[in-house]
């Protein structure tokens, strides 16, 4: 069985199961099960269903679209515009703190859904009865974040290429301010931010690399022994693959990284000159003065006859003795 990925308004995208065997193509569109209808939507890629989780994907593929399908399609997505002013006029109305940012109609006009931002949750309920009130149909109001927001509108990024949120991107990772010193990015908003207002997703795409070709390299600011003399590390090219040093004089001078590698993985020159510690010799025992006697300052007395000796060294401390015990307990049950 094939699973058909169809691509709907605002780069909405969902599985398909193609259980009647349709001959479906790349490029046309098709009408496939939705909530309490139909939907209409453009096949983007099919695939087979060992690739995708099957018992996820519980609509299907009904028929091909035709001709007047798609003109109907057309029709509404201008009927859209209407219904869009029509509930910010709503919104005003009932002085809602939320924003409109798109609406969709279904294929067969049985839902309308209306995607708005906001800062907190709010009660629509008034909204959605004047809004069924007015369309005669079924409405849905879902909030979105920025990010779906500028998915839905679409645009062109720095880059110079389209949005990635509005193209290949299906998921939102979460992207951190730390990702971009990672890779030596200006920390400028205005540099690492996106149309959504957020940091750019594409922060997260080469960190892997940057963190592979970092590892075993001391941070910036750290001093080194290498080369002969101490250094500090000024900065990091992950581009030219060098590194920049200064001495003490303030002389900077430009390393290439494997030349950078090779030095920090040997030892160091002061680590290489340092003598080993002196090893002291234990003190050897006094001989016991003839006759007998104590023995010297220092030494051991020797075992006295019979006396059994051990290895073991006494310890300092001495075990406290316990009071009572088993024996204790079972006289006290015994007087009792």
């Amino acid at each position: 069985m094939e699973l058909v990925e169809v691509q709907f308004k605002a780069q909405r995208k969902e599985f398909f199961r193609n259980e009647r065997a349709l001959y479906l193509r790349v490029g046309n569109h098709c009408v496939v099960q939705a909530d309490r209808g139909e939907d209409m939507g453009l096949i983007i890629s099919i695939t087979s269903a060992g690739s995708t989780d099957v018992e996820v994907v519980s609509k299907e593929v009904l028929r091909h679209a035709t001709d007047r399908d798609v003109e109907k399609l057309e029709e509404i997505r201008e009927t859209e515009k209407d219904a869009l002013r029509v509930c910010q006029e709503k919104v005003a109305e009932h002085r809602l703190p939320m924003k409109l940012v798109d609406v969709e109609y279904q294929f067969d006009g049985n839902k309308i859904t209306f995607y708005f931002t906001s800062n907190g949750r709010i009660d629509f309920r008034e909204l959605v009865k004047d809004l069924a009130g007015v369309f005669r149909t079924r409405i849905d109001l879902r909030q979105i974040g920025v990010r779906d927001e500028a998915r839905r509108f679409d645009g062109m990024g720095m880059c110079g290429r389209r949005l990635c949120c509005s193209t290949f991107l299906k998921d939102f990772e979460p992207v951190t301010l730390k990702m971009a010193k990672d890779q030596n990015l200006p920390l400028t908003p205005t540099k690492i931010s996106g149309a959504c207002g957020r940091l750019m997703c594409c922060l997260a795409y080469e960190l892997g690399d940057y963190k592979d070709l970092r590892k075993g390299i001391p941070k910036i600011g750290s001093k080194i022994r290498i080369f002969g003399g101490e250094h500090r590390i000024e900065k990091f090219s992950i581009f030219r693959q060098s590194v920049i040093l200064s001495d003490p004089d303030g002389n900077t001078v430009e390393v290439r990284l494997d030349d950078f590698r090779g030095e920090i993985a040997r030892p160091e020159t002061a680590a290489a000159e340092k003598p080993a510690p002196e090893r002291k010799e234990p003190a050897a025992p006094a001989a016991a003065p003839p006759g007998g006697g104590a023995p010297a300052a220092g030494g051991t007395a020797p075992p006295r006859e019979g006396q059994e000796t051990t290895d073991r060294p006494r310890s300092g401390r001495r075990r406290p003795r316990r009071r009572g015990g088993q024996r204790g307990r079972q006289k006290k049950r015994e007087g009792q």
